[in-house]
């Protein structure tokens, strides 16, 4: 998953960003000012957005109403000083899917995040299922036929991103664009292994097989009974 996180102060900013790669395993990109941060997440690359609402340039509550004019639906998670009921009232009409208080809970705040994503890509719970395959987003492992499947951290991530959009065909540039930094084409060539990899340890010894190469398209995650 790729996540951008808006908000002014470099130190804030770059913790986050280090608690979520580590604890989440997700691609992290920093904005430190609003304009900035409007300009990325137009981009449309990203799972979700962590935007503070007091920004040089442009304010967070800008920032946020340009994002849902412009037709963006990127769940964006809110980080205020402001509690009371009119302020939250404000940011969930203007567009907001959650908010936080500072100071928040680390631990709190990336449960949030991951609840974010996973319902926008129409998953509710922590466990991504299809068929005898199971993903545990909170332990970031796998099970095919109630085998543990050893992965990578890239391979997880990969599977992940694939799972959460199962049924669906993913191209190799929107897979590099959720796993990388905005330094993505330097990897280009990578997929294509992690792909192969991930389809010896899903798929061999299986009767169905779940990955599925589209040549010129991309990729797919779904069983054989799936439209």
């Amino acid at each position: 998953m790729h996540v951008l996180i808006v908000e002014d102060e470099e130190r804030l900013a770059q913790n986050l960003a280090m608690a979520i790669s580590k604890n989440a395993g997700f691609v992290v990109d920093i904005a430190l000012e609003g304009n900035e941060g409007l300009h990325l997440a137009l981009s449309g690359v990203f799972d979700a957005v962590i935007l503070d609402l007091m920004l040089p340039g442009m304010s967070g509550h800008a920032l946020l109403t340009a994002l849902r004019r412009a037709g963006h639906k990127t769940p964006v998670l809110v980080l205020t000083a402001r509690e009371d009921k009119a302020s939250i009232i404000g940011l969930l009409d203007s567009g907001a899917d959650d908010y936080l208080a500072k100071p928040f809970d680390l631990g709190e705040l990336l449960a949030r995040v991951k609840a974010l994503i996973r319902r926008s890509k129409g998953q509710a719970s922590s466990s991504l299922v299809l068929g005898d395959l199971v993903l545990d987003t909170n332990t970031r492992s796998a099970m095919r036929s109630e085998t543990r499947v050893e992965l990578t951290p890239m391979e997880y991530r990969t599977l992940e991103y694939l799972m959460m959009r199962q049924g669906s065909v993913v191209s190799k540039e929107e897979l590099l664009e959720h796993l990388y930094d905005y330094n993505w084409e330097k990897f280009s060539n990578v997929i294509e292994v992690y792909i192969s990899t991930l389809r010896r340890k899903i798929d061999s010894g299986s009767s169905e097989r779940l990955i599925h190469t589209l040549r010129g398209h991309g990729y797919v995650l779904r069983r054989s009974d799936m439209p």
